[in-house]
């Protein structure tokens, strides 16, 4: 039997910033272009942002991923105004970077991380 080198396992802390990651695209994308991006192209962009790290994720778990954070994306879409909702994407987007500090992107975060508890996804 020969062992075939594996990508680490990613941890809980990686999969709520890859959640809240694809969520901020989502909405970035909603506003930007008025269309949603698909489950399939949100599972795609999570393979490639993983990759880079040389990271992988199941396409069963990057599935999830992406459907959660279509929710969360869509449910802040429904509740905010427009201006509120575009305030959301780019603090969102902004975030992304570690230097960058927000009350909302942390807010977002825990919201992230309670999605992926009632969803089964465990540290």
């Amino acid at each position: 039997m020969s062992a075939t080198p594996s990508a680490p396992l990613l941890d809980f802390d990686t999969r709520k910033a890859l959640l809240f990651a694809l969520a901020a695209e989502r909405l970035s994308a909603y506003y930007e272009h008025g269309k949603w991006i698909t489950d399939a192209q949100g599972a795609t962009l999570a393979a490639q942002w993983l990759s880079r790290s040389r990271l992988q994720l199941a396409l069963s778990e990057r599935r999830l991923l992406s459907e959660l954070s279509d929710r969360l994306a869509r449910q802040l879409a429904e509740t905010l105004s427009r201006a509120a909702g575009l305030y959301a994407a780019h603090e969102m987007m902004e975030a992304l970077d570690p230097n960058y500090q927000s009350a909302f992107a942390h807010d977002m975060l825990d919201e992230c991380e309670r999605l992926l508890r009632e969803n089964g996804v465990q540290d």
